[in-house]
């Protein structure tokens, strides 16, 4: 049987295989085509046709992984150019920039401003991932070295942005250990630099002036051997980075380029140098086109927020909800004689819920149960949010940690009100407002 022009079952089987016409083979060939097992998983394929089918079936973007244990990513692997059409495989990294033209207090500076953006959302871990360190020329050697040595002590995975090989070879000695990113192969350079980063271990950054030179040297590197590239598509300018973002990107996924298929490296910083704000709002356009390493100059809590909270959502699965974890959550400092509310674990009702009570100024205790990530209508018509189930999450899981017995229900489920009272005695159940921008008045009145 044949699968990409390869015939599958006769290429050297390292046992007798059935003939391609039986059933088994058949099955097993249709789901490798279909990316639901991996090919390898046949103990009957030769090696010479594991190796030609794993390349033959790979995505049309070589995934390629960066950093070590927790700070491993993988970047890459996407089969599809919108996320309508499927979910995309691996989120865009954010980077902060570094450059050896700095002086140390504004470096040091930076590297503790960067250590500030760290906080969960909805189960994820949200933080500058990458520190990229910049190497300029005039200000020597040693002051790049000792800008690698503080950005690796960090934990933080590096990319290290030379095109100078002598000087490149240095810092990996420094941090190649936690495998970073060489980025500076160029049409002048690229033997020696692959050379280094492989020696190293590590992903090889490419450069080109333009489109037509960024594919000659990726070719000439995977002629060389080297298929562990990440390529920059920065431009002299912000139309032209854009248009080679998404250039390349189609060329590898919509016309099969596998020469271009690769992630990629976008520096705002070289288009939009000193504009914090563009650069905000380019690191935004360029999580939903196609950056898999996007470098601004800076990033604070405040700027964080909502660019982590876009990015969460583009590199979610639409199929499946977003969710909080089950639990108490005290607003406003509640403790443990403050009254509770509960509503379900759908992402989107809770951060409305909870900013309402923030709002609020009220003490108060937000009890979230499993609704399986559906809103309070969905879940309760789906029999996710009942009597029974907030009841036995309340004795569960409330009634040992918290004194206060006045529980406030959705408004849209207060039919539930009875029921639960019958089965949490001693408990006050309350039912309150349809919509959640009516809790503020709600609760002050309440507790007047």
């Amino acid at each position: 049987m044949a699968l990409n022009g390869i015939q599958i079952f006769k290429l050297t089987p390292k046992k007798n295989c059935k003939e391609c016409g039986s059933p088994t083979c058949m099955a097993f060939s249709m789901k490798v085509a279909q990316g639901a097992v991996d090919i390898s998983a046949c103990p009957y394929m030769s090696d010479e046709a594991i190796a030609q089918l794993s390349e033959a079936t790979a995505p049309p973007m070589k995934t390629i992984k960066i950093g070590t244990g927790d700070a491993e990513y993988s970047l890459g692997g996407e089969t599809v150019l919108y996320r309508h059409d499927k979910t995309f495989v691996s989120k865009t990294r954010y980077a902060v920039a570094l450059c050896s033209c700095m002086d140390a207090a504004t470096v040091d500076a930076k590297i503790a401003e960067l250590q500030k953006v760290d906080y969960e959302r909805i189960g994820e871990r949200m933080y500058v991932e990458v520190i990229y360190v910049n190497y300029d020329a005039a200000s020597g050697q040693d002051a790049y070295l000792d800008i690698v040595k503080k950005a690796a002590a960090t934990g933080r995975t590096l990319v290290l942005n030379c095109e100078d090989v002598e000087v490149a070879k240095a810092a990996l000695e420094i941090c190649k250990d936690g495998k970073p990113v060489l980025n500076g192969a160029n049409a002048a350079n690229y033997a020696d630099m692959s050379a280094v980063a492989t020696a190293a271990g590590v992903v090889l950054g490419v450069k080109g002036a333009d489109l037509n030179e960024l594919h000659d040297t990726v070719e000439a590197l995977e002629k060389a051997g080297n298929k562990n590239l990440i390529i920059d598509v920065t431009g002299p300018d912000l139309k032209a980075t854009f248009a080679n973002a998404v250039q390349i990107r189609r060329a590898a996924i919509k016309n099969e380029d596998r020469t271009f298929g690769y992630p990629s490296i976008v520096n705002t910083v070289a288009v939009a140098k000193g504009d914090r704000y563009m650069q905000q709002a380019l690191l935004a356009l360029f999580t939903m086109k196609y950056g898999s390493i996007v470098v601004v100059e800076t990033l604070d809590y405040a700027e964080a927020l909502p660019l982590y909270g876009m990015r969460q959502n583009v590199f979610t699965d639409p199929q499946k909800p977003m969710k909080v974890e089950p639990g108490i959550y005290p607003i406003n400092g509640g403790g443990a004689d403050d009254i509770c509310l509960t509503t379900v674990d759908f992402a989107l009702t809770y951060f409305v819920v909870s900013g309402e009570l923030e709002r609020s100024g009220v003490p108060c205790n937000l009890v979230i149960s499993d609704a399986g990530g559906l809103s309070v209508l969905t879940a309760w018509a789906a029999g996710k949010l009942s009597s029974t189930t907030v009841a036995d999450y309340i004795k569960a899981n409330v009634e040992d940690k918290i004194n206060c017995r006045k529980l406030i229900i959705p408004g849209k489920v207060a039919v539930l009100k009875g029921d639960i009272e019958a089965k949490l005695p001693g408990w006050e159940v309350i039912v309150g407002p349809a919509e959640a921008v009516q809790l503020v008045k709600f609760l002050k009145d309440l507790t007047a």
